[in-house]
């Protein structure tokens, strides 16, 4: 269904850039009592680098700075310096083709909720990596079940930031998910409404138009910025929206975007909100393609 990891990522050849520094892949370690593990205070962008070039490396780095913010801290490196070592930490592991990780969250000098003597810590990795799903399941489109869990609201959690903390529930629900056969799961917002996937955001084809949930109370894809711009300049009507999941009935086409799944089609949804069907047609198929020359695939 998804990406095989391979080898654990514990035990890998290379190195990481580690705050300013190229070190050792199995040496870049934290103590177990930080925070970030502790209390979720970490956020994180992923990177895809398509034959050597690194796709909306700056607009990735400054959504870091712009999560971390929103979590109370500062990166103490700015987007240039950022974005030259995501393109030596790639370099140095010969990653042409893969993904780029960079992240920072807060240290061990604190267990405890108050953080105003905690040091902030910065890290870049990078990996080749393949398809995150399978050719056979982009081909026929994804299998997607309706998550148990939903997006909360603004004013329960800083819901704009890439954050750790807010990956719990999709982890919770992804897993669910596979389990039961399933590729991923759509979660639903807070007030019942279509969100997005575990991991991805979503698009509904409905007679030739691309409606998409208005991204309130979960992040605002770069990728899904991508896709409807390109939309856009095909001439395809885009409208953000609230989204009843009753609407999947309405839909021909359905697809998720994000750095991992770039632009994949879903060809069902089965759950608690009914079950439906979907076609790899046209709209997705040009989406896929124009999304595919951007990047330079």
């Amino acid at each position: 269904m998804s990406v095989d990891w391979g080898q654990p990522f514990d035990n890998r050849d290379g190195k990481i850039w580690y705050n300013g520094n190229m070190v050792e892949w199995n040496d870049a370690k934290v103590h177990v009592l930080n925070h970030g593990l502790h209390y979720g205070s970490c956020v994180f962008e992923g990177i895809r680098i398509y034959n050597g070039k690194a796709f909306k490396l700056t607009e990735h780095n400054e959504r870091l700075h712009k999560s971390a913010a929103l979590l109370g801290f500062n990166i103490p490196y700015s987007v240039e310096e950022l974005n030259n070592a995501c393109i030596e930490a790639a370099k140095v592991r010969n990653v042409d083709n893969g993904y780029i990780r960079p992240f920072a969250w807060r240290g061990s000098e604190q267990m405890a909720i108050l953080t105003d003597k905690s040091s902030i810590h910065v890290a870049v990795a990078s990996w080749a990596w393949p398809k995150y799903f399978s050719a056979d399941a982009i081909a026929k489109g994804l299998k997607l079940t309706f998550a148990d869990w939903k997006r909360p609201s603004p004013e329960t959690a800083p819901t704009a930031s890439k954050a750790a903390g807010l990956y719990m529930i999709c982890t919770l629900s992804k897993n669910k998910a596979v389990a039961d056969g399933f590729d991923d799961a759509i979660m639903l917002d807070y007030r019942g409404y279509l969100a997005e996937a575990t991991g991805a955001n979503l698009f509904l084809v409905i007679n030739g138009e691309l409606h998409t949930p208005t991204p309130d109370c979960f992040l605002n894809g770069i990728t899904r910025l991508t896709v409807i711009d390109i939309a856009k300049k095909n001439g395809i009507k885009v409208v953000e929206r609230h989204i009843k999941p009753e609407e999947f009935a309405s839909a021909q086409e359905v697809f998720l975007t994000g750095t991992a799944a770039e632009v994949t089609p879903v060809g069902s949804v089965n759950g608690k909100y009914g079950n439906y069907e979907f076609r790899v047609a046209e709209v997705t198929k040009l989406l896929m393609s124009e999304y595919k020359k951007l990047t330079g695939e």
